[in-house]
């Protein structure tokens, strides 16, 4: 039944066309010989229409829709107009019935521009003004900022909004030539570096908006802080506009839809700029191999997991100790790589002969171990579990991916790792050292697997970290809970995080590392800034819309154990080298015999199943001295949560 209708709609169009081509021939003839009359009506008059539908075939004139008819629309009846002319002369040129003037052909088709090209302009418009919006009475008073074409994409779609929620007093533009010129009537105020004189001459005006709509989807970083800063000075909310793919204009039901805006994400305010990536060099590393990905269902596994298939790896295997985020991963790889043979299993890094026979049966020749126990103060509450699981897991999935043949294991660690004050920052230490030495000795006899340690530090939204828990307590109306006014911590998005560790990845295992300056280094990601805690809460308060301390508290809570005011992702004494690439240095800590650091991991791992809390962080502290307990099994006062 619709394409019966579309086929009679079509009709329609074509015996229209056909009508108005044959009213053009009498005007054209006329308008080239006003005293002459049209030779032969009863054959040329019809030879105007076929000439014409004959010439709208290849620009499939009569399947325009007249009710979206466009400047597109507008160019093909230009083109079928210009050639239906054309042949119409040459026909009766043919026929002995030779045009009044050599002007004619040029007369005929600018006719038939103007016959064709007006119904449907006037269609358009008329339907335009039909469906035109009503505004509201309470209706919101924005100012649109973006690019030109972003912003008029936005305007348009505004038009289509029959709610009309939105009153537009203005737009503010990338550039700064623009200024005094209009979009789609509304006037261009300044630049988006002007925002603060700008809105502070629609506030004496009496005409200040109520929120700033950016229009410009990827604008982020500094210059979108910026924006935002200026907004919240004069007590404005900052929403962005849907993205291209949402203002779809075509559809009846885009019409009725509502233009709905979306909150300024805070990962969009890190002004980091965008580091080149070797995509083509982890394709040719990871393709047709076969792949592990431990601690799968973790938002860094996750991200893992997803960038790693994208480049079509043999086998895919995913492991984890957690069923249903294991079951999580799982489904959405099933529905995004459809065709990247895959395995889940669930397995416990801290059982070693479960690893050992996982990595037997499978010959993994890419390892990525990202399973670990990561939330300090819960670790802290724990030691014996993150010791078993951070410094002997990790010790088991090194070991077995070497006994498998693996041709590299690459090991995710920590900035918590640099200057310990914490048991997971200690046992991610002893971690690194382990894989260090292991690295040391394959790349001096040759042979064996290469063992790639990054290091970085926090990842916003990952599981656990401060983003969602203040979200959460924006929710319930706060308070925002910060353990401390200068606490500071380096922060970056999991997809960049996690492109910069295959790009470590690719660069330790190939030829561009230099093996007699970076034994047993260690990568390290280029974390830019560390963010004061507190300055990221008031921003999240602020993009939702709210003042800091009056919408919403502000609550000091205290230091808890283990943790540090500020973070590092060098030792003092390893000051970080270049790599070459872009997001990526090159630290270089002390490193041991695999074969010394191996059995103290043992130690600390049989005193861990004995419960022995006291000998296993004795051990621990020998083997890093920067990690510092009293004999109880407590914190050091003067190192707990200084960072020094």
């Amino acid at each position: 039944m619709p394409a019966a209708r579309s086929l009679i709609r079509i009709a329609v169009n074509v015996a229209i066309d056909g009508v108005l081509a044959a009213v053009a021939v009498p005007v054209a003839w006329w308008i080239a010989d006003p005293t002459g009359a049209v030779p032969s009506a009863a054959f040329t008059i019809p030879l105007g229409a076929a000439a014409l539908l004959l010439a709208g075939l290849p620009f499939r004139l009569s399947q325009q829709y007249w009710r979206f008819a466009g400047m597109g629309d507008l160019l093909t009846v230009t083109a079928s107009s210009a050639l239906g002319a054309v042949l119409f002369s040459l026909v009766l040129l043919a026929r002995g019935l030779g045009p009044p003037s050599i002007g004619f052909t040029l007369a005929h088709g600018l006719t038939l521009l103007a016959l064709l090209g007006a119904p449907r302009v006037a269609y358009r418009w008329f339907r335009s003004r039909d469906q035109s919006p009503v505004a509201q009475a309470d209706a919101t008073a924005v100012l649109v900022v973006g690019q030109t074409e972003d912003c008029d994409l936005f305007l348009r779609a505004l038009t289509r909004d029959r709610r009309q929620r939105f009153r537009v007093e203005g737009l503010l533009t990338l550039g700064d030539r623009q200024t005094g010129r209009r979009i789609q009537g509304h006037a261009i105020l300044g630049a988006m570096k002007d925002a603060g004189a700008v809105l502070e001459r629609l506030r004496d005006e009496g005409r200040l908006p109520g929120t700033l709509v950016m229009a410009t989807p990827d604008l982020q970083g500094g210059a979108l802080a910026g924006v935002v800063a200026q907004a919240d000075r004069f007590g404005l909310r900052v929403r962005r506009a849907p993205r291209l793919t949402e203002l779809d204009h075509g559809t009846t039901s885009a019409e009725n839809r509502p233009v709905e805006l979306r909150p300024i994400m805070i990962e969009d305010l890190l002004n980091r700029p965008q580091v080149p990536l070797d995509r083509d060099a982890m394709a040719r590393l990871i393709q047709g191999r076969r792949v592990i990905v431990t601690g799968a269902g973790g938002t860094i596994g996750s991200e893992l997991a997803r960038q790693v298939a994208a480049f079509g790896p043999g086998n895919l295997v995913l492991i984890d100790n957690g069923e249903f985020a294991l079951w999580q991963i799982d489904m959405e790889l099933a529905e995004t790589f459809p065709n990247v043979r895959r395995q889940s299993l669930i397995a416990d890094i801290r059982d070693e002969s479960r690893i050992r026979s996982v990595f037997d049966a499978l010959r993994p020749e890419l390892v990525f171990h990202a399973a670990a126990l990561k939330h300090v103060p819960i670790v802290e509450d724990n030691p014996l579990e993150g010791l078993l699981t951070n410094a002997a897991g990790t010790r088991h999935v090194a070991d077995a991916a070497r006994a498998s043949g693996a041709l590299a294991m690459v090991l995710i660690s920590t900035d918590k790792a640099v200057n310990p004050t914490s048991v997971m920052g200690a046992s991610k230490r002893l971690a690194e050292m382990y894989c260090q030495a292991l690295d040391i000795v394959a790349r001096k006899t040759g042979t064996g697997m290469r063992c790639i340690t990054v290091r970085f530090g926090n990842v916003l939204g990952s599981t656990g970290s401060v983003v969602p828990l203040f979200q959460r307590q924006l929710a319930r109306g706060g308070p925002l809970t910060v353990t401390h006014p200068d606490m500071r911590r380096y922060f970056m998005t999991v997809r960049e995080a996690v492109g910069l560790v295959l790009q470590a990845n690719v660069i330790g295992v190939g030829e561009a590392r230099p093996s007699s300056d970076q034994d047993g280094g260690i990568f390290v990601l280029d974390m830019g800034e560390p963010v004061k805690i507190v300055d990221l809460a008031r921003q999240m308060i602020r993009l939702a819309g709210l003042k800091p301390d009056e919408d919403v508290e502000i609550r000091f809570t205290g230091l808890r154990p283990g943790e540090k005011l500020y973070e590092e992702l060098f030792h003092g004494k390893e000051p970080p080298a270049p790599t070459g690439h872009p997001g990526l240095l090159m630290a270089h800590p002390r490193t041991a015999d695999p074969a010394i650091v191996g059995r103290a991991i043992e130690e600390i791992a049989t005193a861990c199943r004995a419960n022995q809390t006291r000998l296993a962080l004795t051990l621990l502290s020998r083997l890093i001295p920067e990690f510092e307990r009293d004999t109880d099994g407590s914190h050091a006062d003067a190192r707990a949560g200084i960072g020094v």
